[in-house]
């Protein structure tokens, strides 16, 4: 008998299952790349000193970032986009000459918001006291504008692709039911082209190409789920 009642129950939920609306849909991925042509750079450098004495070695650090950061506001570079990364002194031995060694650093990072500073800000840096150069990031102000431009063209080239999916079925795309964004959208990457920052060229008096701005390329992608009619 239980197992009569059991078979019955079975048989009246799978009923119920098939009897539930399934709404008629299709999923598609959709990209949206942009690409932007920076208008700043983050350059990262580092001043290091090394010499037997701490006191001395600490002294002479100082001294040359004091010398960059007078430069980079006589620059025109504003306080806030100057900023101290790290500053460390360390005792190294010397397995050669078996005596000890001190070595300073101090790196900081500077925002230069005129590109067309750049060979002569990196020079000036140089003859400032700067013997590292970290690192070169290039930027845009308008970010977050061109973010939400590319999630724009993920969200047309999704409903394109499901369009032509559904053409090709003889059915048509409804309203989207689901939307979400795979990740966030990626940071920007380079991509080099042959625009180069020019400066004077001491030896020959004429233009050298010194670094390649290129462009930065900002992706998005988003997951969305049609009603198909």
């Amino acid at each position: 008998m239980k197992k009569i009642i059991l078979l019955v129950t079975a048989f009246i939920g799978m009923n119920s299952l098939q009897a539930q609306e399934i709404t008629p849909s299709i999923a598609v991925v959709g990209e949206g790349v942009v690409r932007v042509t920076p208008d700043q750079v983050l350059i990262k450098v580092r001043v290091e000193s090394e010499g037997s004495s701490a006191q001395q070695v600490k002294s002479d650090n100082d001294k040359a970032i004091d010398k960059v950061l007078k430069y980079t506001k006589s620059m025109g570079v504003k306080e806030g986009d100057v900023k101290t990364e790290y500053v460390n002194l360390n005792k190294n031995y010397d397995y050669q000459t078996k005596e000890y060694k001190y070595v300073a650093n101090q790196s900081i990072s500077i925002l230069l918001k005129d590109l067309n500073k750049y060979s002569e800000f990196t020079e000036g840096l140089l003859n400032a006291g700067i013997n590292r150069i970290d690192g070169v990031t290039f930027k845009s102000t308008e970010i977050e504008t061109h973010n939400s431009k590319a999630r724009m063209e993920a969200i047309k080239d999704a409903k394109k692709k499901a369009e032509e999916y559904a053409s090709a079925l003889g059915q048509s795309v409804g309203k989207a039911l689901t939307i979400s964004e795979t990740g966030s959208v990626s940071a920007p990457q380079p991509i080099y082209r042959m625009e180069m920052m020019k400066s004077a060229d001491s030896s020959g008096g004429g233009d050298m190409e010194t670094i390649a701005v290129g462009e930065m390329v900002i992706e998005a992608k988003v997951n969305v789920t049609f009603h198909l009619k």
